[in-house]
């Protein structure tokens, strides 16, 4: 994607690139801070939206743009959480446990469907992943003795020692402060032995058999790591809905995180952020262009639908590396000017898309 001129041999493990990217990362970390105290309600609870989003879109980022696998039904891993934080608390137990007892329960269903999924790949896949979404709304629309089926089930309100974190406020920095989390967890995985391990199953599986890598634990490992992820995102959801129907869970919120990891950039926790931002932002942004639209075109069913695979045709025809991509470019243009050349940008073979592996 853009030439790293390293000159020493710890500058590729570096997570900030020089000063210029601490300034940047510190300017950042100062707006998102000053963010509760400036904002109105609403803005503020949007902005906590996007935090959750950032969080789900990780998790799958983790499942599909390190390790190759496509998931279409991440939305079912966001219901498991959802549902087990709401029992949880309702049970008694602390919220300092339940956040995570939630994302081990999203893990542990990972695995179970991961076992069997792995024994096949692209479309079959994601039909598969497909099927178990449906599942679990199915079941959590009927089991009513635990889920409330769809009349619904409330949420109490998280505390944790004695504090309550149901404002707008505090539970923005309670998103803040996991979202933060779990982006420092995958950068120092994607830096390891465990990174490349997926990186080398992602781009050829051949490959890392004959490398002696153990090709299906990666795989299960990457599921359950990505449910995890996915299901902490969705204990979180909870306590921003307050109330939850199986209707919040549906298909089109997983096509959404699908969105997100491909619009952001596979391959990239930058990307997924990015991505995340982009499709969360994108239902307020139609809401607001509605007044101004024909209202032929405005009361027109599904256009945010129709904006969502818009914009995925846009970027997979001119720019198929996502807002990390263009990010990148950007950089370059910053840094290399007036030397910059588009050529540099030029893309090569990544993938071994002729290999099979029976």
């Amino acid at each position: 994607m853009r030439f790293d001129y390293h000159t020493r041999y710890r500058d590729a493990q570096r997570l900030l690139a020089g000063p210029g990217g601490r300034w940047a990362y510190a300017a950042l970390a100062a707006l998102l801070l000053a963010l509760p105290f400036v904002a109105t309600k609403f803005v503020l609870g949007e902005a906590t939206y996007l935090l959750i989003l950032a969080i789900a879109s990780l998790g799958l980022m983790l499942l599909t743009g390190y390790s190759g696998q496509v998931s279409l039904g991440h939305a079912a891993f966001m219901a498991v959480g959802a549902y087990a934080e709401a029992s949880l608390l309702t049970q008694g137990v602390p919220l300092a446990l339940s956040l995570p007892a939630a994302g081990l329960l999203a893990a542990a269903v990972g695995v179970l469907l991961g076992l069997p999924a792995i024994r096949v790949s692209g479309l079959y896949l994601a039909m598969v992943t497909l099927a178990f979404a449906v599942i679990v709304t199915h079941v959590a629309g009927h089991w009513t003795g635990v889920t409330g089926g769809f009349t619904g089930m409330a949420v109490p309100a998280p505390e944790l020692f004695g504090l309550s974190l149901g404002g707008p406020r505090a539970f923005y920095f309670l998103c803040l402060v996991w979202l933060l989390a779990v982006l420092w967890a995958l950068l120092n995985v994607t830096r390891s032995s465990l990174g490349r391990a997926l990186v080398g199953v992602r781009d050829s599986e051949a490959a890392a058999y004959a490398l002696g890598l153990p090709v299906a634990r990666i795989k299960v490992l990457a599921f359950a790591a990505s449910a995890g992820i996915t299901g902490l995102a969705g204990a979180l959801l909870a306590h921003h809905l307050q109330y939850l129907t199986p209707d919040a869970f549906t298909l089109l919120l997983s096509m959404e995180l699908v969105l997100m990891v491909v619009i952001g950039g596979l391959g990239s926790l930058r990307g997924a952020v990015l991505g995340a931002l982009l499709i969360g932002l994108l239902p307020a942004f139609i809401s607001r262009l509605k007044p101004w639209l024909p209202d032929g075109v405005a009361k027109q069913f599904g256009l945010e639908t129709f904006v969502f695979g818009l914009v995925l045709a846009l970027f997979v025809l001119f720019e198929p590396a996502g807002l990390n991509g263009r990010w990148l470019k950007l950089r370059a243009l910053l840094e290399t000017f007036p030397l910059y050349r588009r050529d540099i940008f030029r893309r090569g073979k990544r993938y071994m898309k002729s290999e099979r592996y029976r």
